[in-house]
């Protein structure tokens, strides 16, 4: 029997019986205890034909039993779930669970931590490693979250306003573990991993979207150059100083393949052009800036933000010549005045100029103020002074 064949099945078998019954908690103890029983059983008797059926059945009747109990008050749903176990739709309810744990009125953290709990499949324990924060904080931050849905109602609307919301809060668990925010590692590849398993399994339910397209294709050419990102005792090796060698060729054509299948199908939006430009970036050869500055004014115009602007100065830097790039960088000061990578991309660009005593503070300060460890050091060693 197959650990993974039990980890897909989980979050299917989930979003059926939150469907039916509507008690998140409940419904999550009762997939749990139908996993552990298979995990016993299914060595000795072998898997059954219909496995995700065999786990429907099991954690309904778990659910049944659950609801004989409760008090006369309960009676009614109780009565309403005692029928037969629910028949086990041809659907797949990931989607469904991925718009639970989205709810808009759960914050970001809580919709990332509810969503690896319940469709990832990771631990309590683990989630809180993840994120470097105590196995009882996460605990309660993943309690609050249920709770909060519970009060809120669950509700399945498939708008693209929840859809958006899921694309965004997959995004922010890929880039957590691309870049860790803390920590003594640069990045976290389970983490990333879980991001594309969960954002394939979004692209074969939605397979004529072209954001998930996109975000997929994202993930993928970004995280094909994971290996080649760090170096001897995991320190940071930047973008322009890679070993293009150690990259992932396959997931790169995997990338491509996707973003220009993407980019020809539809609308455009902001995860393909972010996409369009990793790929720019993949191609072997001197790196296209002309067209990687293209690429970003459109995102821009499209998806307007700091962040943007602070990849477009360093694509005008290369581009118009650093100064230009200075000048745009000049207009996030109030933004991200306390941000490390604004004053990273500074550094960089007062580096290109040749004004070497302002570009060393600069990488100093960007060094105070990251909590990554790798992206520190690498920081401090480029603001020494040069000899």
């Amino acid at each position: 029997m197959s650990e993974e064949l039990l980890r897909e099945l989980a979050p299917r078998v989930l979003g059926v019986l939150v469907r039916r019954y509507g008690q998140f908690d409940a419904c999550e103890d009762a997939v749990q205890e139908a996993l552990l029983a298979a995990a016993t059983q299914w060595p000795k008797e072998g898997v059954p034909d219909n496995p995700k059926g065999w786990l429907v059945t099991v954690a309904s009747r778990r659910m049944i039993d659950e609801i004989r109990s409760e008090e006369a008050r309960r009676r009614r749903e109780a009565e309403q779930a005692l029928e037969e176990p629910p028949a086990v739709p041809d659907q797949d309810d990931t989607l469904t669970l991925l718009f639970l744990c989205c709810h808009p009125s759960l914050t970001p953290a809580s919709q990332i931590a509810l969503t690896l709990r319940a469709v990832g499949g990771l631990t309590t324990a683990e989630i809180a490693g993840a994120f470097l924060v105590p196995e009882s904080t996460m605990a309660q931050r993943i309690s609050r979250a249920k709770a909060t849905i519970k009060k809120a109602g669950a509700t399945f609307e498939l708008t693209p306003n929840r859809l958006d919301v899921v694309l965004h809060v997959l995004y922010l668990i890929f880039n957590e573990g691309y870049t860790a925010t803390s920590g003594p590692d640069l990045q976290r590849a389970d983490l990333t991993s879980e991001a594309i398993r969960l954002t394939r399994t979004v692209r074969r339910l939605l397979p004529d979207d072209g954001e998930v397209a996109g975000l997929l294709a994202l993930m993928l050419l970004t995280d094909a150059r994971r290996t080649a990102r760090t170096g001897p005792g995991g320190s940071l090796v930047p973008l322009a100083e890679q070993d293009r060698s150690l990259w992932d060729k396959d997931l790169i054509a995997e990338g491509v393949e996707l973003v220009t299948g993407a980019l020809s199908a539809g609308p455009l939006g902001a995860y393909q052009l972010q996409a369009a430009i990793a790929a720019v970036h993949s191609e072997e050869g001197e790196t296209d800036w002309p067209q990687i500055l293209a690429l970003y004014e459109l995102l821009a115009r499209i998806a307007p933000g700091p962040m943007v602007t602070l990849n477009q100065a360093v694509a005008v830097a290369m581009v118009r010549g650093p100064l230009e790039g200075l000048a745009l960088l000049g207009t996030l000061e109030a933004e991200l005045a306390d941000h490390h990578r604004l004053h990273a991309v500074r550094a960089h660009l007062l580096e290109m100029a040749g004004r070497h005593e302002e570009a060393g503070a600069a990488y100093l300060r960007a060094a105070e103020l990251t909590s990554s460890l790798p992206e520190r050091r690498y920081l401090e060693e480029r603001g020494r002074p040069r000899s």
